[in-house]
């Protein structure tokens, strides 16, 4: 098998599981039991997230356990709406969000909601001058994706931060692909807000967190218990905090050296497709991309058919998020960024990691360039 899904999932690393093995038949204490089996594990959760701030730049009492990416998104996008609502109902977000976002703001325009959806260029990159003239007197939040999980672009969240805080509005960056992939500081980027899932960046499924500036006030998103300092009810999953921290811990101290061989595949991976694939789009940003993502618009095909074809050739790909697999319509993020409705459905994402190796991403591009060559002809 050859795995290039990367930005699906990635695989749980050995020394993570390792890590997270003990807290389910040996330190299986409830976090919140008085006895020292139970402060075993509420030790753990301490350690965790001081480990997690630690590769932002915050403090450990701004990082909040969820369940992932989508629980923290719709949890810094309610809270805030519901936390703000003196002072405006309006939001500001992009076309190319990933749906825990757009869905979200769906349900808060139900709730009174204003939402303004910012344009995109054809590399997926919004304009700020656009941002800076959409934000009104009733604005309360920015949300903004750091990098796109469907094209790769890289958002100037720096940027995005500055005008934020300039206007004394809240700033939530959807982290989630970028995560344990590109250096982040909250204080220096004035995020007040970011959410990560740790499946993302070689952790577990299940879990991910939540930063919140210590100065945001946010109301809880679960009701009943003490957990998460009364903002997230419910009893801790211990071994996937623990998971999630081991993993992040490595990202971090292992970023520049696997982001610079990333990279460097990633570039023979898209050289080698647009030298020996006719009329293969390259989509989202050239040079502002994730440094293990590649993604393409292949003219006259379905790319669910090549998906097919690739998997019975034991290679894992995608044609866009997982959260959308099986839904007939083209992508609406290379819709937002002008692609054609009959090009966007020839669309074959690639992410790999730096367990690939060069043959495999040569055996891909053999593949794919005959799967192309005869879907084209049918």
């Amino acid at each position: 098998m050859i795995y290039l899904d990367n930005a699906a999932t990635t695989r749980t690393l050995p020394e993570v599981v390792e890590a997270m093995l003990p807290y389910f038949s040996e330190y299986y204490g409830n976090a919140g039991s008085i006895y020292g089996l139970g402060s075993r594990s509420k030790k753990a959760l301490i350690m965790a997230r001081e480990t997690i701030a630690g590769t932002i730049g915050a403090q450990a009492n701004e990082i909040y356990f969820t369940a992932g990416g989508t629980e923290s998104d719709n949890w810094a996008l309610k809270a805030a709406y519901e936390s703000c609502q003196n002072k405006g109902r309006h939001i500001i977000t992009t076309k190319i969000e990933h749906h825990a976002i757009l869905h979200t703001c769906k349900y808060l325009e139900e709730c009174g909601a204003r939402i303004t959806y910012l344009d995109v260029d054809k590399d997926g990159m919004i304009d700020l001058e656009q941002l800076k003239k959409a934000i009104r007197p009733d604005t309360i939040l920015i949300s903004v994706m750091y990098a796109n999980n469907e094209i790769g672009t890289i958002e100037p969240i720096e940027k995005i931060g500055e005008i934020a805080d300039e206007h004394g509005i809240l700033f939530h960056t959807d982290a989630v692909q970028a995560y344990g992939h590109l250096p982040i500081a909250v204080e220096k980027m004035h995020i007040d807000l970011l959410s990560a899932s740790g499946h993302k960046f070689n952790g577990p499924k299940g879990v991910g967190f939540l930063y919140v500036n210590r100065k945001t006030k946010l109301s809880p998103f679960v009701h009943g218990g003490r957990q998460e300092r009364g903002r997230r009810a419910g009893t801790e999953n211990v071994p996937g905090i623990v998971g999630i921290a081991a993993a992040a811990e490595r990202a971090s101290l292992c970023m520049e050296e696997r982001t610079t061989t990333e990279c460097r595949m990633r570039d023979y991976l898209i050289d080698r497709i647009e030298t020996e694939i006719p009329e293969a789009r390259l989509t989202g940003h050239r040079t502002m991309r994730l440094p293990g993502h590649v993604s393409f618009c292949f003219e006259g095909i379905q790319g669910e058919s090549a998906l097919i074809m690739l998997d019975m050739q034991g290679i894992c790909a995608s044609s866009g998020s997982a959260c959308t697999t099986g839904d007939p319509g083209p992508s609406h993020v290379l819709l937002a960024a002008g692609v054609p409705e009959e090009i966007a459905r020839g669309s074959i994402r690639l992410t790999l990691s730096a367990e690939n190796t060069m043959e495999e991403l040569d055996m891909a591009v053999e593949a794919l360039s005959g799967i192309v060559e005869k879907l084209r002809g049918i």
